[in-house]
Parts: structure tokens; C-alpha cells; sequence
């Protein structure tokens, strides 16, 4: 299979890292970091990839699945409709890239790639990392809900007993992974109290 990822500036670009990290296992990634998003990577992670991002990434990923592509780059394959993809996911999305996409404003290749897969009727997935929401970011939510987008905030559950971020963080990616049909073990599946009682030592 082969997926668009981006990565924006907002908190939480582990779990976008993490989602990649999956997806390459079993298919091709073509990979968005815009230029915040490296600012809050290396903050996050300690990871400075904005200096020379293709080798940076590939050291990282070790992936000759994984294709860069520079979020100022609109004359990229991922601009066109004829350039087949099997979904997108904006993992994490700030609240501009999702007002730049509930509103078709394209300034940069991450909102022009969702631009392209909701009119070619593809799958997207954003997870939109702010906390509260305002008025506006609901609408601008529910504006893409009705267009088909998945609205997936990057929210942990609890009942699968995490016991590090590790766990929580790969929750999350493992829900996203279920939006994409891709197959993975990184969180144990609620099975009623009875199942999860049984389990518990």
C-alpha cells in the first residue's frame, strides 16, 4: 500500500514518528514535515532533522520504503490527483493546517496533498492536537466530518493498563492504523470485563 503522512507543528510528533515507523513495515510512506513540526521534533525528541532532512530520515527510518517531500515542494507527485495513494493521515495537525484544509486554502504541499485526497475520495485522517477546542476549531471539524474526513484526536485510553508513554503513544497509532486497515498488534483489544479480568494477574 502506499499512504501520505504529514507531520505539523503542534505537540505530539511522536506519535506521527511512531505511525511511520508502523506503516513502513508493510508499505511506502510519503512523508510531510512541515517547517514547525521539525522545531517541536526536535524539542520533543532531541531529533534535529531540519538541517539535512532526506539523510536525517533515512538514517532514522532505514527505509527504502520512505519518500521525502519538502512541505514548499507544490510541484511535487503528491499535488496531483493522478499520483495514486490509498489514504493520508495528518498526525499530529495543528489548527492552522486544519483550517487550511477545511477551507481549501493549499499555501503548502501537506494542505494542497489533503486538498487532493478528499476530491479524488480518498481516505484522510487528521488528528487535530489542541486542547480545549474552540467554536472555530469545531466548526472547521466538523465542516471536514461532513466531507468524510476521519476526525481522530490523538486521545489515550486506559482500559489496555498502559504502563509507560510508550503504551499510550502506540494506542494511539494503533487506532489510527485500524482507520487505514493495517494490521497490528501495539495495544490489546477490549474483550468485555470478563476478558480483561481474566487477564489481570
Amino acid at each position: 500500500m502506499k499512504f501520505v503522512t504529514a507531520i505539523t507543528g503542534a505537540s505530539g510528533a511522536i506519535i506521527g514518528i511512531r505511525l511511520v515507523e508502523e506503516l513502513l513495515k508493510t508499505s511506502e510512506v510519503n512523508l510531510i514535515i512541515s517547517k514547525a513540526a521539525f522545531s517541536v521534533i526536535a524539542h520533543e525528541t532531541g531529533l534535529a532533522w531540519s538541517i539535512n532532512p532526506v539523510e536525517s530520515l533515512r538514517d532514522y527510518f532505514k527505509s527504502s520504503r520512505l519518500c521525502y517531500h519538502d512541505e514548499g515542494d507544490l510541484q511535487s507527485t503528491l499535488s496531483s490527483g493522478s499520483f495514486r495513494t490509498d489514504a493520508m493521515a495528518v498526525v499530529p495537525c495543528s489548527m492552522k493546517t486544519l483550517s487550511a484544509i477545511a477551507n481549501g486554502y493549499a499555501s503548502n504541499l501537506t494542505a494542497r496533498a489533503a486538498d487532493v485526497t478528499i476530491k479524488e475520495g480518498r481516505k484522510l485522517i487528521i488528528c487535530p492536537r489542541e486542547m480545549p477546542f474552540s467554536a472555530i476549531h469545531l466548526e472547521n471539524m466538523l465542516k471536514l466530518a461532513r466531507l468524510g474526513v476521519v476526525v481522530a484526536p490523538p486521545v489515550p485510553a486506559f482500559y489496555h493498563t498502559p504502563e509507560t508513554l510508550r503504551d499510550a503513544v502506540d494506542f494511539i497509532v494503533g487506532k489510527i492504523l485500524d482507520q487505514l486497515s493495517v494490521e497490528h498488534d501495539l495495544f490489546r483489544r477490549w474483550s468485555g470485563p470478563g476478558g480483561i479480568k481474566e487477564e489481570l494477574p
